[in-house]
Protein backbone atom coordinates (compact mmCIF):
# COMPACT_ATOMS: atom_id res chain seq x y z
CA UNK A 1 0.00 0.00 0.00
CA UNK A 2 1.26 3.19 -1.37
CA UNK A 3 2.47 6.26 1.73
CA UNK A 4 -0.04 8.90 2.19
CA UNK A 5 -0.09 12.03 -0.02
CA UNK A 6 0.15 14.19 3.05
CA UNK A 7 2.78 12.43 4.45
CA UNK A 8 5.44 12.31 1.18
CA UNK A 9 4.22 15.72 -0.14
CA UNK A 10 7.08 17.77 2.12
CA UNK A 11 9.38 15.08 0.98
CA UNK A 12 8.43 15.60 -2.44
CA UNK A 13 8.60 19.55 -2.13
CA UNK A 14 11.81 19.71 -0.97
CA UNK A 15 13.12 18.50 -4.70
CA UNK A 16 10.54 20.12 -6.87
CA UNK A 17 11.38 23.12 -4.73
CA UNK A 18 15.23 23.18 -6.51
CA UNK A 19 13.78 22.15 -10.20
CA UNK A 20 13.10 18.74 -10.50
CA UNK A 21 10.30 17.12 -11.98
CA UNK A 22 8.25 14.81 -10.49
CA UNK A 23 7.44 11.79 -12.41
CA UNK A 24 3.89 9.90 -11.44
CA UNK A 25 3.30 7.57 -14.13
CA UNK A 26 5.27 5.13 -16.22
CA UNK A 27 4.07 7.44 -19.36
CA UNK A 28 6.01 10.55 -17.18
CA UNK A 29 9.37 8.15 -17.01
CA UNK A 30 9.57 7.31 -20.47
CA UNK A 31 9.00 10.88 -21.65
CA UNK A 32 11.18 12.08 -19.40
CA UNK A 33 13.89 9.14 -19.79
CA UNK A 34 13.13 9.84 -24.40
CA UNK A 35 14.28 13.82 -23.53
CA UNK A 36 17.24 12.11 -21.28
CA UNK A 37 18.44 11.28 -24.40
CA UNK A 38 20.38 14.26 -24.65
CA UNK A 39 22.39 16.46 -22.35
CA UNK A 40 23.13 15.28 -18.75
CA UNK A 41 20.17 13.93 -16.66
CA UNK A 42 20.18 13.82 -12.81
CA UNK A 43 17.50 11.18 -11.57
CA UNK A 44 16.38 10.85 -7.73
CA UNK A 45 14.64 7.86 -6.52
CA UNK A 46 12.90 9.35 -3.38
CA UNK A 47 12.01 7.94 -0.31
CA UNK A 48 10.86 8.16 3.50
CA UNK A 49 13.59 5.66 4.48
CA UNK A 50 14.33 8.29 7.23
CA UNK A 51 17.69 9.51 7.53
CA UNK A 52 19.16 8.22 4.66
CA UNK A 53 16.01 9.92 2.40
CA UNK A 54 16.59 13.43 4.17
CA UNK A 55 20.55 13.01 3.83
CA UNK A 56 19.99 12.27 0.25
CA UNK A 57 17.56 15.40 -0.47
CA UNK A 58 19.87 17.82 1.22
CA UNK A 59 23.01 17.18 -0.46
CA UNK A 60 21.56 17.22 -3.74
CA UNK A 61 20.06 19.83 -2.94
CA UNK A 62 23.40 21.43 -1.21
CA UNK A 63 25.43 20.24 -4.82
CA UNK A 64 22.99 21.97 -7.13
CA UNK A 65 22.80 25.34 -5.44
CA UNK A 66 27.30 25.00 -5.16
CA UNK A 67 28.12 23.06 -8.03
CA UNK A 68 29.90 25.20 -10.57
CA UNK A 69 28.24 22.70 -13.62
CA UNK A 70 25.10 21.17 -13.43
CA UNK A 71 22.92 18.56 -15.02
CA UNK A 72 20.31 19.70 -17.99
CA UNK A 73 17.29 17.91 -16.13
CA UNK A 74 16.21 17.17 -12.86
CA UNK A 75 13.77 14.46 -12.50
CA UNK A 76 12.73 12.08 -9.63
CA UNK A 77 10.15 9.87 -8.48
CA UNK A 78 9.06 8.39 -5.13
CA UNK A 79 9.46 4.91 -3.89
CA UNK A 80 6.36 3.47 -1.86
CA UNK A 81 4.28 6.13 -2.80
CA UNK A 82 4.41 6.39 -6.97
CA UNK A 83 5.03 2.35 -7.23
CA UNK A 84 4.52 1.88 -11.25
CA UNK A 85 6.59 5.39 -12.16
CA UNK A 86 9.51 4.03 -9.40
CA UNK A 87 9.41 0.54 -10.98
CA UNK A 88 9.85 2.05 -14.50
CA UNK A 89 12.36 4.25 -13.33
CA UNK A 90 14.26 1.46 -12.46
CA UNK A 91 14.63 -0.53 -14.99
CA UNK A 92 16.68 1.28 -16.38
CA UNK A 93 19.34 0.26 -14.48
CA UNK A 94 18.11 -3.37 -14.51
CA UNK A 95 21.43 -5.03 -13.34
CA UNK A 96 21.50 -2.36 -10.12
CA UNK A 97 19.14 -3.83 -6.96
CA UNK A 98 16.78 -1.78 -6.31
CA UNK A 99 17.87 0.92 -3.05
CA UNK A 100 16.30 3.49 -1.93
CA UNK A 101 16.50 6.43 -1.47
CA UNK A 102 19.23 6.38 -4.77
CA UNK A 103 20.72 8.96 -7.33
CA UNK A 104 21.53 8.33 -11.17
CA UNK A 105 23.14 10.48 -13.61
CA UNK A 106 22.04 9.81 -17.26
CA UNK A 107 24.48 10.64 -20.46
CA UNK A 108 22.50 11.20 -23.33
CA UNK A 109 20.37 8.46 -22.22
CA UNK A 110 22.72 6.61 -20.29
CA UNK A 111 23.91 5.47 -17.01
CA UNK A 112 27.08 6.66 -16.04
CA UNK A 113 27.10 6.88 -12.25
CA UNK A 114 24.85 5.59 -9.55
CA UNK A 115 24.90 6.40 -5.98
CA UNK A 116 23.28 3.75 -4.38
CA UNK A 117 21.59 3.49 -0.51
CA UNK A 118 24.25 2.19 0.86
CA UNK A 119 26.84 5.87 -0.18
CA UNK A 120 24.29 7.74 1.74
CA UNK A 121 23.27 6.09 5.02
CA UNK A 122 25.96 6.62 7.42
CA UNK A 123 27.00 10.07 5.81
CA UNK A 124 26.12 14.04 6.36
CA UNK A 125 24.99 15.58 3.63
CA UNK A 126 27.81 17.69 2.53
CA UNK A 127 29.73 14.13 1.96
CA UNK A 128 26.70 13.51 -0.32
CA UNK A 129 27.03 16.78 -2.04
CA UNK A 130 30.85 16.85 -2.51
CA UNK A 131 30.40 13.57 -4.25
CA UNK A 132 27.64 15.02 -6.61
CA UNK A 133 29.57 17.91 -7.00
CA UNK A 134 32.47 15.78 -8.59
CA UNK A 135 30.65 13.96 -10.60
CA UNK A 136 28.80 16.85 -11.74
CA UNK A 137 32.05 18.32 -12.69
CA UNK A 138 33.12 15.05 -14.19
CA UNK A 139 30.06 14.73 -16.68
CA UNK A 140 28.73 18.29 -16.66
CA UNK A 141 29.63 20.71 -19.08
Amino acid sequence: MPYSPLLVKPMKDELIEVGFTELLTTDDVDRAMDRAKNGITLVVINSAEGTPAMTARLGVRIALDEASTKPDKLITVFAGQDMDATARMRAEFPDIPPSEPSIALFQDGELVHFVPCHRIQGRDARQVAEDLKSIFKEYCR
